[in-house]
């Protein structure tokens, strides 16, 4: 049975082994994207123009749908991680075999996406010279919806048991590929942003298809047997428990992320300029620090089925312990390189300068971040998923977008959107840490197992 030091072992070197090919994929998805930007944006003419505004203009919709259903598959991770703990195969080989069908659903979203695509971008005020080729764009894209969201389950199955380094392994494969096929697509085929779209739908199907037969063939506990291929309706409940608060949490992030932007927008073009090259790093770095999280969640999953408290807590300590280390280098690095780096997108000495000054101010805000994600992780290690999720869209998400509503308007500068960073993040970071007194999960595992001791005692 896989182990990877979860339930025994160095978790100073075992979290971070697990953390940073998670991150690393993450940061790999977004490369591909940039790239694929990058290619479109090489071609002549208004072409090259049209097609990086179409799509750009997509990225709210791809970013609401792969947030919702990332976030439900971390439901995976926690079921089958605190079953392996519990060393109850049964419900390791029924929630495996439920999560691979739960990418079916990625075609109900073919569908309606199909349907409504004009709709969906016309209601994102997409201009109408644009909305065509975004149109076409996204009817595309969304063909790949179904293998989108396999490869996303079949990473969190491998990922329950420690598994990250072969998540990354077939994306790094398939990013190859779509960059291949972005160049040949688009500069030799001519197909525009429907030759991206394709390249990607490609790609991310051969991802995965290469999780699927490694499923096929791993020697750990959640081996797939495509016989045994149906949905058990209560681990799908507890999968949908865990996995849809943190989606829709994430879904409702990228929605107030959304509306910063449009603030954003209207401050003019240099400006604009300067926040989208310093979100470039910022993803990255922030990808880096919530990987630990997901470390948490699954570590914590583990050691809570197999009855160990003492550990989950020391988990939970070593996870922000070494996310504050990962966090600190980061801030470090922009320190001394962010303005070195903000050169790479744009000369403009004053794009460089107002790109600077929101690093400073979010990389400092990444602290509260790195707490309240590290913090929601040990929760969602115990199942406890909804209150978590309603306090980060709270803190998070309804301060954003209240900030953006009400104090903007009175005092519209860069400045006073970058503030709302670390208040948000702060408020969440100290909510969660309410909630996390409130529920005191360990405490409650161990009155649990002295009760069953008692129990058997008598």
């Amino acid at each position: 049975m896989e182990d990877k030091g979860m339930l025994t072992g160095n978790l100073w070197k075992a979290i971070p082994l697990f953390a940073f090919p998670v991150a690393a994929t993450s940061i790999l998805e977004q490369l591909s994207s940039l790239i694929a930007t990058v290619v479109i944006g090489q071609v002549p003419g208004p072409e090259g123009t049209l097609g990086m505004a179409a799509v750009g203009a997509n990225t709210p919709i791809m970013s609401l749908i792969l947030n919702l259903f990332i976030g439900i598959s971390l439901g995976t991770n926690v079921v089958i991680a605190n079953a392996i703990g519990k060393g109850d195969q049964q419900t390791v080989t029924r929630a495996v075999h439920t999560s691979v069908l739960m990418s079916l659903i990625g075609f109900a979203v073919v569908i309606i996406g199909e349907i409504y695509a004009e709709a969906l971008l016309t209601a994102l005020s997409v201009p109408l010279e644009t909305l065509p080729t975004a149109a076409l764009f996204l009817r595309v894209y969304l063909l790949g919806m179904p293998s989108i969201l396999l490869y996303n389950f079949e990473a969190a199955i491998f990922r329950s048991v420690g598994i990250t380094r072969m998540p990354l392994q077939a994306l790094m494969v398939s990013t190859v590929v779509n960059v291949g096929l972005d160049l040949v697509f688009v500069s030799v085929l001519h197909w525009g942003v429907a030759g991206l779209a394709a390249a990607s739908a490609i790609a991310y199907t051969l991802s995965a298809a290469t999780l699927f037969y490694r499923l096929t063939t791993t020697d750990s506990p959640v081996r797939l047997d495509p016989r045994k291929l149906r949905v058990d309706g209560a681990v799908l409940a507890r999968i949908v428990r865990i996995g849809l608060p943190a989606g829709l949490q994430s879904a409702v992030f990228a929605l107030a992320n959304t509306i910063i932007q449009a603030g954003i927008n209207s401050l003019g073009t240099e400006v604009m300029a300067a926040s989208s090259a310093a979100m470039s790093l910022e993803y990255v770095f922030y990808n880096l620090l919530n990987s630990f999280s997901q470390a948490c969640a699954t570590f914590v999953g583990q050691n809570y089925g197999a009855g160990q408290v003492k550990r989950c807590r020391k988990i939970l300590g070593l996870c922000i312990l070494e996310d504050a280390i990962a966090t600190a280098s980061a801030i470090f690095i922009i320190l001394f390189a962010g303005k070195f780096v903000l050169a790479l997108f744009n000369p403009d000495p004053q794009v460089i300068d107002i790109g600077y000054s929101r690093l400073l101010i979010v990389f400092t805000a990444y602290v509260f971040s790195m707490l309240y994600e590290v913090m929601s992780g040990y929760l969602r290690g115990f199942g406890i998923s909804l209150a978590p999720a309603l306090l980060v869209i709270f803190g998070v998400c309804g301060i954003r977008i209240l900030w953006i509503s009400f104090v903007f308007p009175v005092k519209r500068t860069f400045s006073t959107i970058l503030y709302v960073y670390p208040i948000s993040l702060a408020t969440t970071a100290l909510l969660i840490g309410i909630a996390l007194l409130v529920f005191r999960p360990s405490k409650r595992l161990a009155g649990q197992a002295q009760n069953a001791d008692s129990a058997s005692a008598t």
